[in-house]
């Protein structure tokens, strides 16, 4: 009887472990959801009071519409993702990119040039291997762009 008795605790423990961490799911995740939504908000207020670098008009609707159009494609495009890792870095890249927009006051990423093959090498590495090189050398605010 008193095994029982113990496996019904261990499962009364095991319930209040697993309720617990529901509760710390659901606040994290109102807590990324708050970020995220202010995160977007503050994205096109910047693309509305956006102001080209050349003065030119056309530039700035330019730029504005693209601002506009590259944040919806990423916002809608990551709205499924469930891990919180993956949420951080979004949020990160996010706000690398706005910050380095507003800083050199153009909103389109910044080149990186890295030649190929071109990092260090060790004797015997192969071309996965600088594969891999490649893609950790690749910055924060160009995560969600391609190879080309």
């Amino acid at each position: 009887m008193s095994t029982t008795f113990c496996a019904w605790k261990g499962y009364k423990l095991v319930k209040r472990e697993a309720s617990l961490l529901s509760d710390f799911l659901v606040l994290m995740t109102a807590c990324t959801r708050s970020t995220v939504l202010s995160l977007y908000t503050r994205v096109f207020r910047v693309a509305r009071t956006w102001q080209a670098q050349s003065g030119v008009k056309a530039d700035t609707e330019t730029e504005r519409k693209y601002i506009q159009q590259e944040a919806r494609t990423l916002f809608r495009q990551n709205q499924q993702l469930t891990d919180p890792e993956v949420i951080k870095s979004c949020i990160e890249e996010c706000e690398a990119r706005l910050e380095i927009g507003l800083h050199y006051r153009n909103p389109y990423p910044r080149a990186t040039y890295l030649p190929p093959l071109g990092l260090a090498t060790q004797k015997g590495r192969k071309l996965r291997v600088q594969q891999r090189l490649r893609k950790q050398a690749k910055p924060i605010y160009l995560q969600s762009h391609d190879e080309t």
